[in-house]
């Protein structure tokens, strides 16, 4: 497959709930504001007033952007992993896909919460890196 050709889905996924791109990826920093001042200046990437740096990937509302943002080093935000980062990954289905990597043997992580831009799940895959689910809320 060409990087110019569209992936086509395995009807055996087809059926379940489904990945449908990356929400962001998070990781600890030991001074954020630093850090991103010296992305700003070496590769002009500049932090907005939300989680990070938005980048626009798609003009789908539910796709629209990838988050890239730095935490502080002592966040208790990826506990109880012990990684010095985490992603998000966008679902077409929260409550499915946390059924469905639970069966998997994923241990679930909180209870679902909900804001204005969708609902967020979280676990714990097999290597002990924690995951967050975003379903996004479409208008």
């Amino acid at each position: 497959m060409t990087t110019h050709e569209k992936y086509v889905e395995p009807e055996e996924a087809r059926d379940m709930a489904r990945v449908i791109g990356v929400g962001g990826v998070f990781f600890k920093s030991e001074d954020p504001d630093k850090l991103y001042a010296w992305y700003t200046e070496h590769l002009g990437i500049k932090k907005n007033d939300g989680p990070g740096v938005l980048f626009m990937t798609s003009d789908q509302p539910e796709a629209a952007y990838v988050v890239w943002g730095a935490f502080k080093s002592d966040t208790q935000y990826f506990e109880p992993a012990s990684k010095k980062y985490m992603f998000n990954i966008i679902v077409d289905d929260l409550n499915g896909a946390l059924q469905q990597v639970q069966a998997g043997g994923a241990e679930l992580i909180g209870e679902v919460e909900t804001y204005d831009n969708g609902r967020f799940g979280w676990f714990m895959d097999p290597e002990a890196n924690k995951v967050e689910l975003w379903e996004p809320e479409l208008s």
